[in-house]
């Protein structure tokens, strides 16, 4: 069956529809990663998206039990040049159209994908509906045009309610702003006693808990929507060492003074290069934010640049000058991408460690 894209500016595109066959409405981005669809289609950070993947050929190697990074998708559909109706794959247990049909998310394939997203990148991100052929297509224009997008993003997909993930090591509160498996899976490799809670829990709250760290997962949408985190955030400042990861890192800086402002098209992919300006080691990263930190907005804040990205010298990385905080505006846990930057929760524990060691030697002085 025949379905279309229409984009709020007039253009649209007649595809092969997959999945499910619901109309949807949403903020049209792109990923540039030639794998990882899966981890893509399930990162809640896409919530309320419908994304685009510049790699051809999707769906080839289907979709498994294990690589999911949420157990629902939050993403509004899917568009691909072309999509696999028989992946080749060891641990394959559905095609991408199965799994669509039984998330009830909707998917176009055969559209020119090249052509869509230089129109992304000329215009920048745009509002898109994905629909049948029988309707008014000035009339779907007129509503996009007219239609506000919701703001709520991470009250949709964070936690309801706290829930433990055991471990013997240090304790993390892992603050769930839409936190992918992957931030998850690497506080557990390394022993963590994780804490998983709401995006509006207070920092009383969190001290509560008694963490010996406090995690700032990722999530979508605008820092500023998140009024209650940022409020948050800069009471637990001081107090205890604090990781920031993409939204966490934005909602950081928003705590401590600085602004944040929105991106043409954003950063979504699996190669985006970084350079730590302490080392001047350049790492690839995996990334997927459509919101950045403006630099200049650093120069009254106790906040210094420690990573930026080498294609458009946007900031990527953040620390306090007098507290044991820090942040990166990619994904040290990939899930999809390269793991350049993994040792950065291996950082994070030695933040932690340091932390006590000194609350220690206060103890016995």
């Amino acid at each position: 069956m025949n379905r279309q894209l229409i984009l709020e500016d007039g253009t649209f595109f007649v595809g092969k529809a997959f999945g499910s066959l619901k109309d949807s409405i949403g903020e049209v981005v792109f990923n540039t990663g030639m794998t990882g669809y899966q981890e893509i289609l399930s990162d809640p950070s896409y919530c309320g998206q419908l994304v685009t993947l510049t790699y051809p050929l999707v769906g080839n190697y289907g979709i498994n039990r294990d690589d999911f990074e949420s157990i629902d998708p939050a993403i509004r559909g899917f568009i691909v040049k072309e999509v696999s109706d028989y992946p080749s794959n060891f641990r394959n247990q559905w095609t991408l159209d199965e799994f669509f049909k039984a998330k009830d998310i909707p998917g176009i394939a055969g559209i020119d994908t090249r052509k869509l997203t230089r129109i992304i990148r000329k215009y920048g991100t745009l509002k898109g509906a994905l629909c049948g052929l029988a309707v008014d297509k000035e009339a779907i224009i007129h509503n996009l045009q007219s239609t506000t997008l919701p703001t709520n993003q991470v009250q949709q997909v964070s936690t309801k309610t706290a829930y433990p993930s055991p471990g013997r090591g240090f304790r993390v509160v892992l603050v769930d702003f839409g936190m992918k498996h992957g931030i998850l899976r690497e506080l557990n490799k390394r022993g963590c006693d994780v804490v998983v809670v709401p995006y509006n829990i207070t920092a009383e709250e969190v001290m509560r808990l008694s963490p010996d760290g406090v995690m700032l997962s990722n999530g979508p949408g605008d820092p500023k929507d998140v009024p209650e985190a940022i409020s948050m955030i800069q009471n637990l400042i001081g107090q205890i060492p604090i990781f920031g990861i993409c939204l966490g890192h934005q909602l950081f800086a928003l705590a401590c003074g600085a602004n944040t402002e929105k991106m043409k098209f954003g950063h979504r992919g699996s190669n985006h290069p970084v350079k730590d300006l302490r080392t001047g080691k350049v790492a690839l990263t995996s990334q997927n934010h459509g919101y950045t930190v403006t630099d200049e907005s650093l120069s009254n804040t106790e906040l210094e640049v420690t990573h930026i990205a080498l294609n458009d010298d946007t900031v990527e990385g953040l620390r306090h000058k007098k507290h044991p905080v820090f942040t990166v505006q990619y994904h040290p846990e990939a899930s999809p991408g390269p793991e350049d930057a993994n040792y950065l929760f291996d950082q994070f524990m030695t933040l932690i460690k340091e932390a006590k060691e000194g609350e220690q030697l206060c103890q016995n002085v």
